[in-house]
This record gives C-alpha cells, structure tokens and sequence, in this order.
C-alpha cells in the first residue's frame, strides 16, 4: 500500500513539475475547495515500542480562504480507513488484523513562498486538530472499547498544479504529532505518537 501512495504522489509531482513554465492566467482564487481521494497515514511505532506501527488508507477534503498572495487559512476534515496487516503490540504478534479507523479535522495557516497567482504554487502550512479513534471492526481485540480523541498538531507543505483559475492538482504531505492520553487504550495514545500523512487530489478554485 504505501508503495502505490507513494507512486501516486510522485505523478501528481511530476504531472505539475511539467506544467511549471505555463504561468498563464493559472492561479489560486480567493477560495480553494480541496477533495482528496488517495492517500495514506502511517504511524512510526511509539518510543518504547509497547504501541506498533501501522498504516491506513487517507482521504478527505479542505476548505482554503486565501487573504492575499501569500496567506491564507484552511479548514480540513477526514479521516483513515483501517486495513487489514500484520504488527506487534507490545509482545503480541497480530497477523492481517484490521487496524483502527479514525477521523479528525484541523485548522491550519497556509503560506505561500512565491505567491500563488502562478501555474505551479509550492506551500507551506502548520495547524492543530484532533483525532479520534473509532472502536469498530474488531477494534476491542487492541483495547479500544470507546471513541477516544487525540490533540494533534501538524506542519508539512506541498505543490499545487493549477490547470486553470478553475481547477488543478495538489500533493500533500503532513508530519503529524498526536498528544498522550492518561486513559488511552493499549494499541494507541498512552504515549506521544507521530505519523507522516500523504495525499494527492484535486484543488477548485473561485
């Protein structure tokens, strides 16, 4: 799985460096509506190794209110598809269970270096959220019996490919940081967690 993000990502990449000398009239607008189809999650083990890694199937969507050129804010929910792979749990060997599917939103400031009133728009941005963790599929057989949500923050940047003033490509990538809980369960949050999130979809613009 991470393999095919990562292939997927790597395209839409490529697909934009092509476009880079077609400035044109491509460009943000004042609004950016982002929808995000593919992507993956992936959570390094935790630092004493008792929480496993694991990685699950990304999607979601964003909401961009761009003040001028160069800032803009962004609104951003969705969530991860739990799949089915092996892990360690503390000593436990799990083999093709289901992990934990999870939804979480964010609020983020968006920069961009070079302005984005060009084809080809490199950014930059860094938020806070939350994370919570569904108790389905199976999810009782890890400790988790309850929702259970997680303060986040996230920094990261990407590329976005603007075709027109209509529409265009995004690839994104997030380092994520999700903060302990006293009373999580066993596979997740009883220390820090960080997972790296990325993503490619289409960006609309108004």
């Amino acid at each position: 799985m991470r393999l095919k993000v990562v292939v997927g990502v790597a395209a839409a990449l490529l697909i934009a460096a092509t476009a880079f000398a077609q400035e044109g009239a491509a460009g943000a607008g004042r609004f950016e509506i982002g929808a995000f189809p593919g992507g993956g999650m992936f959570f390094t083990a935790s630092s004493t190794g008792a929480e496993p890694a694991f990685g699950n199937y990304a999607l979601g969507a964003s909401f961009t209110v761009n003040f001028n050129r160069w800032v803009g804010i962004e609104g951003e929910g969705g969530g991860t598809i739990g799949v089915r792979q092996n892990f360690t749990m503390g000593s436990i060997d799990f083999a093709d269970h289901k992990t934990p599917s999870m939804y979480g939103y964010t609020g983020n400031m968006v920069v961009h270096p070079a302005g984005n009133d060009r084809a080809v728009v490199p950014y930059a941005t860094a938020g806070v959220g939350g994370l919570t963790i569904s108790p389905t599929d199976g999810a009782d057989n890890l400790g988790i019996l309850a929702r259970e949500t997680y303060l986040t923050g996230n920094v990261g940047g990407g590329l976005k490919w603007f075709s027109s003033q209509r529409w265009g490509l995004r690839a994104d990538y997030r380092f994520f940081m999700v903060k302990n809980k006293d009373n999580a369960p066993l596979f997740f949050g009883n220390e820090n967690r960080y997972g790296h999130r990325v993503q490619g979809g289409l960006v609309f613009t108004y």
